[in-house]
This record gives structure tokens, C-alpha cells and sequence, in this order.
């Protein structure tokens, strides 16, 4: 056998992503590898993500510490790896056939565990694990069981410094919550957070970082206008109590926002320049003809926006399942990188914070993002006649370079009718 010396580069995590923030190493200079055992965490603007070892053989070198931003592409350890002395033919060398081992390892795809071939779709919070990674030998393709915890408890961890997998949960089945991060963290040393009597430090990175910096970006880049409509969501609240207790609906988290998203995809459709985006390298406009539905979340962790893909084509039981889905995996921290970008326009439901409007920042690369306020008892007229309804404001900020105040205006509209009447627009719906 000869050693040889492979180095480990941070792979592409998702689409846009260029770089990651290095949370934990999950080994050490001379531990033994595994094929596909956890080598360290890293966390994207997107999520976290657990980064597997290509190869057997034993770690050499740590090439970051935790708190470093890493580009793509960019090495992150080397390993010794032993390969054969020799190759089929007998007059072939050592030097060989370490030549085609890197070749072959150079064709071969680097996917994240759990994300490639044969990947199970196993939820991670379905299992308590009590052992660590390191500890562990997986076929290729299965999926890393992260220690079992609640996403505050992950959020404090990273904030401490704290590895989950040297951490004993005493939650329910032993998940691990903040209070035993928490006691992890006594009589440590944490240089990630400074703390005084009058103010606590804590840097900025992974999501929280990345998050400022796109908005930022939007903010500056992309010319904001807003249009605002109040109107009576009567209808629609009794619509939803009724049909949630309906066959199509059971076990589905049905809400006055799975109403208003239907009403924008209807919107969608009639006005396309809300489904597009500015190319300024090609300066071009993209129309979009497929409508993926961000869903602005606030997570532990900061906002993120998971994707409902294709939600044009659903009807409301469908679409209002995956919001709800697409929510909980952002808050869960289950969202793999690809769940949380490619979206086409976004909506964000500041009503749940009980407030009643606001002008909400776009997502970079879309031309639309709709905030629903809080549905409250006001006064309205009706029929002439004043009484207590139902009542929403809605906000629809657009870039100007890509949609008009007319086009806005009209989309708006169309929301709000469907929200008085709903009924027509949900039979008719895809």
C-alpha cells in the first residue's frame, strides 16, 4: 500500500451559495475516517449542513478553525488515504496507480450525506441518537442523524461554541434543550461571545450574516415602491372554519394565508411581470414561467424563505400543506439548501406578530414579495350600513424597473376581491 494525501474542498451546497461559515469539527488530527462519517458542520445563509468524509483513511490536517467563512472550492482538511502498490499490470508503479485513484476520485461526485444516490428520506428529529458521529460506519448515500435538539438549543450552540454531540439531552426522549446547552457551556472558554454587565457580543455569520447582506443588497439594488389595500376578509376566516373540518382538509394546516397565496398565484398569472427578474449581466428581464413560492419564516436561526415549488399548480388543500411544511422544516432546521432558494416570488405573514401592515424588503432576484397583516374586528361599511367584519391589509412592494404601479395595483386588487369572495376563485383554482 502507498499513503497518499487527498484534500477535502468545501463542495457546492446549494445554488447561489459561495461560501460557509465552519461551525464544529467533528474530528480531529489523526482520527481514523470512515467513508461518508461526519467530518465537521457548516452553516450556509441557508441552513446547516453536515459535510461527510469521500474518503477512508486518517485525518492530517485541519486547514480552518470554527467561526472561518470558506469559499467554495476551498480546502478544508487533508486526509492520508492508503491506496494499492500496484496496478493490474505488474509493470505499472505505485505512483501509478496513485495517479488513477485521483483520477477516478476526480470524476467522482462529492454529494452531501443524505443529498445523493440512494439517499433515504429519513427525518432527522424521528430519532434519538445517543452516540456521535465518530462513532459510527455508513454505507454511501445514508443519512447523518444529528444529535437530537430543539432549533433554540441549536441557535444557543452555535452562539456558544457548544458541539450538540458532547451534550446530554434531558428534554423529552432525551432531546437536548437550551438549558443543557447551556450547563455545557459553564466554566468554558468562549471567545464567540463577549459579555459584560451592560451589553452581550456575539459576531455575525452564517445565516444572520448572509441574510443581512441580501437585504442590504435588495435595498440598494432594486428601486421598492409599495402599494397598500385594506379590505374585508369576512368571507374568507369563515370559509376556512368551514373547511377545515372537510375531508380534503384533514390533517392539513389550513389558514387564511393559504387563501391569500391561491389568490396570488390567480394574480400571478394575469399579471407575469410579478413573476420575474432583472438580468443586469444580460440586461434582460426573465419572465418566469413557473411560480415558486417563497415563504418568509422567522426561525431561531433568523429569517429564512423555503420554497413551495410549482405552487401554481396547486389547489388550495395542496398548497396550504406545503406552506406548512416548507415552514416547519425552516424552523426545524431540516431545510436542506435547496428547499431554501430558487423561489420566484415571496409572501410573508406579519399578521401573526399582530401587526397590521408593513412595506416588506424583496428577495433578492424577485420582482414581488405580498405582507399580510393581522385580520381584526373593524368597523365597515356594508350595504351602506356600518358593522364589525373581518379586515386585512395587504402590502405589495415591487422593483419598479420590472413592474409598474398599474400592474401592482391590479394584482392587489385581484387578491383583495378573492379575499371578500373567495369562493369563486377556489373552485376554479387548478
Amino acid at each position: 500500500m502507498v499513503d497518499t494525501v487527498k484534500e477535502f474542498r468545501l463542495p457546492d451546497l446549494g445554488e447561489g451559495l459561495a461560501d460557509a461559515d465552519l461551525v464544529v469539527w467533528k474530528v480531529q488530527v489523526g482520527d481514523h475516517l470512515e467513508l461518508n462519517q461526519v467530518i465537521a458542520e457548516v452553516e450556509t445563509a441557508k441552513a446547516t449542513v453536515e459535510l461527510p468524509s469521500p474518503y477512508a483513511g486518517t485525518v492530517a490536517e485541519l486547514l480552518a478553525s470554527p467561526g472561518d467563512t470558506v469559499p467554495v472550492g476551498a480546502p478544508l482538511l487533508r486526509i492520508t488515504v492508503a491506496v494499492p502498490a500496484g496496478a493490474e499490470s505488474g509493470s505499472r508503479t505505485g505512483e501509478d496507480a496513485v495517479a488513477d485513484e485521483e483520477a477516478v476520485a476526480e470524476k467522482r461526485p462529492q454529494v452531501l450525506v443524505g443529498y445523493g444516490p440512494g439517499a433515504a428520506p429519513i427525518s432527522r428529529r424521528g430519532t434519538r441518537k445517543t452516540t456521535t458521529p465518530d462513532s459510527e460506519t455508513r454505507p454511501p448515500g445514508t443519512l447523518v442523524r444529528r444529535p437530537d435538539a430543539k432549533p433554540g438549543a441549536r441557535r444557543e450552540a452555535k452562539d456558544l461554541g457548544v458541539d450538540l454531540a458532547t451534550v446530554e439531552g434531558t428534554g423529552p426522549d432525551g432531546v437536548i434543550t437550551r438549558a443543557d446547552v447551556r450547563r455545557s457551556a459553564d466554566d468554558r472558554v468562549l471567545p464567540q461571545v463577549s459579555s459584560t454587565g451592560d451589553e452581550t457580543r456575539v459576531p455575525i455569520r452564517g445565516i444572520r450574516k448572509r441574510s443581512a447582506a441580501a437585504v442590504a443588497r435588495s435595498a440598494f439594488t432594486a428601486p421598492h415602491a409599495t402599494v397598500f389595500l385594506t379590505c374585508d376578509a369576512t368571507n374568507t376566516v369563515e370559509l376556512v372554519t368551514r373547511l377545515r373540518s372537510a375531508p380534503p382538509f384533514d390533517g392539513t394546516h389550513l389558514t387564511p394565508l393559504s387563501v391569500v397565496a391561491t389568490a396570488l398565484m390567480r394574480a400571478v398569472a394575469d399579471e407575469p411581470s410579478l413573476n420575474s427578474s432583472w438580468d443586469e449581466d444580460s440586461q434582460e428581464i426573465v419572465v418566469h414561467h413557473r411560480v415558486h413560492l417563497g415563504v418568509a419564516t422567522a426561525t431561531d436561526e433568523g429569517l429564512k424563505v423555503p420554497v413551495v415549488r410549482d405552487a401554481h399548480a396547486m389547489r388550495l388543500p395542496d398548497l396550504a400543506g406545503s406552506i406548512a411544511a416548507a415552514a416547519g422544516n425552516a424552523r426545524s432546521g431540516e431545510a436542506s439548501p435547496r428547499e431554501l432558494t430558487g423561489s420566484t416570488i415571496s409572501i410573508t405573514n406579519v399578521g401573526v406578530f399582530g401587526v397590521d401592515a408593513g412595506t416588506p424588503i424583496l428577495n433578492p432576484g424577485e420582482a414581488a414579495i405580498l405582507a399580510v397583516g393581522a385580520i381584526t374586528d373593524r368597523p365597515w361599511v356594508v350595504d351602506g350600513a356600518l358593522a364589525v367584519r373581518k379586515v386585512v391589509t395587504l402590502s405589495l412592494a415591487f422593483d419598479h424597473r420590472l413592474v409598474d404601479g398599474e400592474q401592482a395595483g391590479r394584482a392587489l386588487a385581484a387578491v383583495g376581491a378573492v379575499l371578500k369572495d373567495p369562493v369563486p376563485t377556489l373552485v376554479s383554482s387548478p
